[in-house]
């Protein structure tokens, strides 16, 4: 049996050493948990275009992490001194992946700036910087709590998860249609889903690829892409 094929909008990258110049990358971790979940993980360049068109031939897609979002794309007047990494073509393009993954039904998981896209496509609006150390979610371990009767929960197989996050802004105004499936002990939105969405379809806040070569809740999301992937040919 053919593994499904996920797509992973790449990330630039302005400087690779091994590759001598600027480079698309994916994180490592990220690409393994696919692969261990079954699928085939497929790099897909961020390009303007046809992009409904360009993601029919994929059977799941993963939406990863990455730099900031341009703040005037939710609506900011301003931006916060804190915000990094905005790329133009990025924003456009996962964008446009977010909305056209679920017009289309098509199996989609939203991981960090990935939830961030998703909300923003539909509506929503972020904070721009969270603030200070109490309120501080990078290189940080924290317990989540998770809805019951939430895609989320019968992936992870439970209503509590350890959440390995790095992020200093999250969801301020929810995208159309939105529901909030996690919970940090603060407060903050850790996952989104839509109700009623054509296809299967999770974001978390956090990054489930950081512990899931040793926490089976956190492989558990990867898989259940691919399992929802699998079941859509």
């Amino acid at each position: 049996m053919t593994r499904p094929l996920i797509a992973v909008p790449a990330r630039f990258s302005a400087t690779t050493s091994a590759l001598r110049y600027a480079a698309e990358v994916n994180a490592r971790a990220l690409i393994e948990a696919v692969w261990r979940a079954g699928g085939e993980p497929a790099g897909i360049h961020p390009a303007a275009g046809d992009v409904a068109g360009r993601l029919t031939r994929f059977d799941g897609i993963l939406l990863p992490g990455g730099g900031d979002l341009a703040p005037h794309r939710y609506g900011a007047a301003d931006t916060h001194a804190a915000v990094y990494d905005v790329d133009d073509l990025q924003d456009t393009f996962d964008l446009e992946v977010a909305r056209r993954a679920l017009d289309l039904g098509i199996p989609l998981l939203a991981i960090c700036r990935g939830l961030q896209t998703v909300n923003v496509a539909l509506g929503g609006t972020l904070e721009q910087d969270m603030g200070g150390p109490e309120r501080e979610h990078r290189h940080l371990v924290h317990p989540v709590a998770v809805e019951r009767g939430t895609l989320l929960e019968r992936a992870l197989g439970a209503e509590k998860a350890e959440a390995s996050c790095y992020h200093h802004q999250r969801v301020e105004r929810l995208g159309s249609g939105l529901t909030i499936t996690a919970r940090a002990a603060d407060g903050t939105v850790e996952g989104l889903e839509l109700p009623g969405a054509q296809g299967w379809f999770t974001a978390v806040q956090w990054h489930p690829e950081d512990t899931a070569d040793r926490d089976p809740a956190q492989q558990a999301l990867f898989d259940a892409l691919v399992v929802a992937a699998r079941e859509r040919r």
